[in-house]
This record gives C-alpha cells, sequence and structure tokens, in this order.
C-alpha cells in the first residue's frame, strides 16, 4: 500500500524534561528556535512548542511564545508551528491558552487539544470536559486548527462529541501519545486500535515516550501514520547514549523511512496532509 509522506513533528521541550536530565534541552527562545532550525534541516516538517522561563520553569507565556515563533520564522520560515495548550501540570484554562492569542507572525498554525483527563506518572493531567470545550472554543475562535492528542482511547471518541457541539472539524489530525505511566501503553495493537476508530480521512501521528520512541516511530511508518520526536518525550539516541538534540532523533526516523521507501513529507507538503491553510 502507497501512504502519503511522513509528516515528522519535532517537540523539542515539553513541560517536563530538564536540562539535569540532559544538558542539551533548549530554553530561551533562541535556543528553541536555532534547534527548530536544525530540526528542519534534518527532516521535521512540523515543530511542537512548549516554551520556559529563563530558569527553566515551564511557561504558556504569550510573549515567550512570540518571541519563540517570530525567530523561528526567521530561521526556518517554511516550518509548520504547532503551540501546546496542555501546558504543564497544573495550570488553568487561562494560562493554558494564552497561545491562542497570538496574532500575526507569531498566530500558529496548529494547537494541541487534549481530550480527556489522563494518569500522567504519579499526577495527573486534568482536562475535565467543561475545560476542553473551553479550549476548543477559543482555538476555533482564533482559526487555529487542532491536532487531538490522545493519552488512551476514550479521547478518540470524545472527539466525536466535540464535532456534534460544532466546536471541532471533521476529519481531523490525532496524535496517539503511547508509553506515559497510567496511561495507554506502547504497543502494536494500541496503535492498530486507534486508528481503526478514527473519523474517515483523518490522519494521525505515533508520539512513543522514553525508550518506546523509535519503536512507536518505526511502527508508525509501517502502519501509514505519521511521527512525533524529540527531546518533550525522549532524551536518548540509543541506550545510555543521550542525543544532541531533537535533531539526531529527526535524523534516525528520516533514516527509519528510507529504510521502509516511505518518503518524507516538505513542510508545504504536511500542510496538504494535515488540511492547513497554504503559506501565505
Amino acid at each position: 500500500m502507497a501512504f502519503s509522506p511522513l509528516v515528522i513533528t519535532a517537540a523539542l521541550v515539553g513541560a517536563e524534561t530538564t536540562r539535569e536530565q540532559t544538558p542539551y534541552l533548549p530554553i530561551s527562545p533562541e535556543e528553541i528556535a536555532q534547534e527548530a532550525r536544525r530540526c528542519r534541516d534534518a527532516g521535521a516538517s512540523m515543530v511542537h512548542l512548549h516554551v520556559r522561563e529563563p530558569d527553566g520553569k515551564p511557561s504558556q507565556s504569550a510573549e515567550l511564545f512570540r518571541q519563540t515563533i517570530e525567530r523561528i520564522r526567521e530561521l526556518a520560515p517554511d516550518l509548520v508551528c504547532q503551540t501546546s495548550t496542555g501546558g504543564a501540570v497544573g495550570m488553568s484554562v487561562d494560562e493554558r491558552a494564552q497561545p491562542l492569542t497570538l496574532e500575526g507572525r507569531a498566530k500558529p498554525e496548529m494547537a494541541t487539544l487534549t481530550t480527556g483527563t489522563v494518569n500522567f506518572g504519579d499526577d495527573v493531567f486534568w482536562n475535565p470536559r467543561p475545560l476542553v470545550r473551553e479550549i476548543a472554543r477559543r482555538m476555533r475562535a482564533a482559526g487555529i486548527v487542532p491536532e487531538i492528542e490522545c493519552f488512551d482511547a476514550g479521547m478518540v471518541d470524545e472527539a466525536f462529541a466535540l464535532a456534534k457541539e460544532g466546536l471541532l472539524d471533521l476529519p481531523a489530525h490525532f496524535d496517539f501519545v503511547l508509553g506515559v505511566p497510567g496511561a495507554l501503553a506502547a504497543r502494536r495493537s494500541a496503535i492498530e486500535f486507534l486508528r481503526s476508530q478514527l473519523p474517515e480521512g483523518s490522519t494521525f501521528t505515533v508520539a512513543g515516550v522514553g525508550r518506546h520512541q523509535l519503536p512507536m516511530a518505526e511502527l508508525a511508518i509501517e502502519l501509514g501514520g505519521n511521527v512525533r520526536v524529540g527531546l518533550e518525550d525522549n532524551v536518548y539516541v540509543s541506550k545510555g547514549v543521550l542525543a544532541k538534540g531533537s535533531f539526531e532523533l529527526v535524523e534516525r526516523v528520516v533514516d527509519l523511512a528510507r529504510a521502509k521507501d516511505r518518503q518524507v513529507a516538505t513542510p508545504d507538503q504536511a500542510r496538504q496532509i494535515l488540511r492547513l491553510p497554504a503559506r501565505a
């Protein structure tokens, strides 16, 4: 079966990874933008963005997102920029939705929408239905395309409910985040089941957490999905060997795709695949 070109998303920062875990974690807007360009050069077509305060603390500051996205668009102008609305555990809806307020050159093309509450290690990633709907409303009002983040199977079903309420257009793009302790495990059968439940015409990405990242990436390539890799989810390029940046993980995915004769999407091809507006 011929699949569409592979969209590779680089998740550069996250809210949980620390400099103690890896010295290669980018923190400042300039560092994040430089890493985004390296990932673009390596083969990524989209970056998934969190931002940090200067001391490394997770942030959803609209100003930090503005600085970061504007700099990315100077260094890698064709990259698709996707922002998190998950933020960090414990943030309010107003904090989490800050990047949705950006306009002009800093406006993201996509943003994540997690459609349910889930155990997240020893914490709880709190997404009650009213909060999910409020973020969906704000995203829709801003004209930003959602990526549905699925840490568990019921989060796919919730996308159908949002569509019935007029808060989401189907088909949509989904991200299966697998291997978070307390959530859906990283295994082939999980990808196959989630894929089977998607609205017709939808697309999906697989993000494996920790040691599952590259094995899940290989499965996603085989099964016609797309791939997310980066230091947000995994800091190692091989057992015990730190990746020198998310770009090294992107390079590994490109190698896996070539081995399976899967073309890697350019950013403009990614926009077509993900049903995003063409670049101005």
